[in-house]
């Protein structure tokens, strides 16, 4: 037989065809090596478990930092509404405490005015102390000065004493005495009797 005789598969030329799949042309695929699958398939899962263990591991980590910024904030934000309160209350007990000093500084001309009118004051001191007191008790000004009451330490200074029976009570109220808030501002200064 001479080359053209011969079949195309058999002189191993191309007509222009593909020649046939596989490595031995007959276009069967190889069977694969079961153990060389196995090795491919234990490297690949270890592979795979590995990348699980790190991403694992980076989702706890990103889990506990942000815990920890959540927790940090958390305290953050009850130290802020600390300091607001803190900050509050120093501003309320400054304005209470300006106030009281004012008010302070005003009892003199009360007791002045009440000298005044004890001592035939016209009508015009008793209109103005009683203007001037009437707006210190809606702030919150109180007198202490009621005869008969019973005697206290905390609201009453004793400059002096009359005999009598039963429990001590104020007999005369010498200078008037004030509350400012439900706070003694200054005792009265009162005769006690009993």
């Amino acid at each position: 037989m001479s080359e053209q005789e011969r079949p195309e598969h058999a002189t191993g030329r191309d007509s222009g065809e593909n020649p046939p799949p596989g490595p031995g042309g007959d276009g069967v695929q190889p069977t694969p090596d079961p153990e060389a699958v196995e090795d491919e398939l234990a490297v690949a899962e270890a592979a795979v478990e590995q990348a699980s263990e790190v991403v694992e591991a980076d989702i706890f980590t990103v889990v506990a930092e942000r815990d920890e910024y959540r927790d940090t904030l958390i305290r953050l934000q009850a130290d802020f509404e600390n300091y607001k309160k803190r900050v509050a209350k120093q501003s309320d007990d400054l304005r209470e405490r300006a106030a009281e000093t004012l008010v302070e500084k005003l009892l003199p001309v009360l007791d002045t005015a009440e000298l005044a009118i004890a001592h035939g004051g016209g009508a015009d001191i008793a209109q103005l102390c009683a203007a001037l007191f009437a707006a210190l008790e809606k702030e919150g000004l109180e007198r202490i000065d009621k005869p008969g009451e019973p005697f206290d330490p905390n609201c009453h200074d004793a400059v002096a004493h009359e005999p009598g029976e039963g429990a001590q009570e104020v007999a005369e109220v010498m200078r008037s005495g004030y509350r400012w808030r439900g706070r003694v501002l200054r005792p009265a200064m009162v005769k006690v009797r009993g």
